[in-house]
């Protein structure tokens, strides 16, 4: 090679350099096993809040708390190059760092170049994440009103929320007779897939929007379930029923749409369970967490009422992977989310928020309510070996468990003092809960 063309291949090896280096993305070069070999200025500012010794060599260890499935997506994805993940949502509350100092929400896509080579991708996306939350809420409403509806249920509520009066689509649709009549909404749902507090959220949002509408399991008379999708709206002349404005009791005030889509649930699940699901157990990821842990907040600070944190990790779950090895460390991660799900209610969020740790949000719960599940799951967990390889192992966890009483509280407080009294059960020999106090 001639003198000038290595100093043209030079000049054009610089001028790739300046570009990453002054990419308006964080862009980071690591081996296959996460070792990063070059990372530009974006990717430190965006990553190094998340080390805590501030030694930022390994891409999948800065993201072990809040990514936990990097490492596993990577190891299992056999094609020689392509995109491991494209635009993977990693959610940062409650990461160990104060806020102001970073983003709420990074995005991350993963090429695997080769055999020996990743290339990450990282962007700040908090604002677009708002932004695709409220476009989310606009074409389900579009969807409800454009869909051809072929078997639904057209229900009166008046200001509190109670069926206002009996009609076929009510008995069609749910099997319920004129009895239903003066029962809260709530008579459609299971018994633990809402709460009182929840059904009044749906009338201040409908009132505040213009309309409130959720999707999830319903109920019939007969105790048969159906996956349902459920519009409120307020009725536009309400407020002139009724005498000075005020309705009469048992006026109705809001019109409720409850429609039978069984027959999509399948396709929902599936898109649900792609976005918002963790790979491993099956709980909800932690984007799924902090959307509906902040969401539950937003509600308490207009309508004060009690809600209850708790954070479990596994009790040395460095041991299990070293004697187990991997695949029986998640083993043991796999049996901990089916029983977390079969522990607590349908309301409550399940999630798996780092490598060996779960959270769960318990809208409408006490400190002394939310303990007393955290015990009884922890008793089922230290008394239920899990059988990994036709060997027992044995598993326990500790438990913080945190709750505010309606006052105005941040979910990174919430998450702090859950995380607090975490660390007290393991410092006090770990198999145990403890609670948060202000003492």
């Amino acid at each position: 090679m001639t003198h000038d063309a290595c100093a043209q291949l030079a000049a054009e090896h610089e001028a790739l350099i300046q570009f990453l280096y002054l990419s308006p993305v964080g862009l980071v070069q690591t081996s296959t096993d996460g070792e990063i070999v070059m990372i530009n200025p974006i990717s430190a500012q965006l990553l190094m809040p998340l080390q805590r010794d501030g030694n930022l060599t390994n891409l999948f260890t800065a993201l072990e708390r809040v990514a936990p499935e990097l490492r596993h997506l990577c190891a299992q994805f056999a094609q020689p190059s392509g995109m491991v993940c494209d635009g993977l949502h990693i959610h940062l509350n409650g990461g160990g760092v104060p806020a102001r100092r970073r983003p709420q929400v990074l995005s991350l896509s993963l090429l695997k170049l080769d055999d020996s080579r990743l290339m990450a991708v990282l962007q700040d996306v908090s604002e677009q994440v708002r932004r695709e939350r409220q476009l989310r809420q606009n074409d389900a409403w579009l969807n409800a009103l454009l869909t051809s509806i072929t078997d639904y249920a057209l229900i009166g509520l008046d200001r509190d929320g109670r069926v206002s009066e009996w009609n076929e689509t009510i008995g069609r649709v749910t099997g319920h007779d004129d009895s239903v009549v003066g029962q809260p909404y709530s008579v459609f749902y299971p018994q633990d897939a809402t709460t009182a507090d929840q059904v009044g959220d749906r009338l201040r949002e409908a009132d505040q929007n213009g309309w409130s509408l959720d999707e999830g399991p319903r109920q019939r008379a007969d105790g048969r379930r159906f996956w349902g999708s459920t519009m409120i709206s307020p009725l536009p002349d309400r407020d002139e029923a009724g005498l000075d404005g005020i309705d009469e009791p048992g006026e109705p005030a809001y019109c409720m749409v409850v429609r039978d889509i069984s027959d999509k649930h399948d396709a929902i699940e599936q898109r649900r369970h792609a976005l918002f699901a963790d790979h491993l157990t099956g709980v909800a990821n932690r984007r799924a967490f902090f959307e509906a842990a902040e969401l539950e907040l937003q509600r308490n600070r207009r309508a004060p009422r009690p809600t209850a944190l708790i954070l479990i990790d596994a009790d040395h779950f460095k041991d299990v992977n070293d004697r187990y090895g991997h695949p029986g460390g998640d083993a043991v991660l796999h049996a901990l989310g089916g029983l977390l799900t079969r522990t607590f209610r349908q309301v409550d969020v399940v999630a798996r928020v780092g490598g060996e740790e779960f959270a769960v949000l318990l809208p409408s719960s006490t400190l002394a309510g939310a303990a007393a599940v955290a015990e009884r799951l922890r008793l089922a967990i230290a008394r239920q070996p899990i059988v990994f390889d036709g060997r027992q192992i044995e598993c326990t966890v500790s438990v913080g468990v945190a709750a505010t009483d309606g006052e105005p509280v941040s979910l990174d407080t919430l998450m702090k003092r859950a995380d607090s009294a975490l660390y007290a059960a393991k410092a006090n020999g770990r198999n145990r809960i403890e609670c948060w106090s202000a003492s």
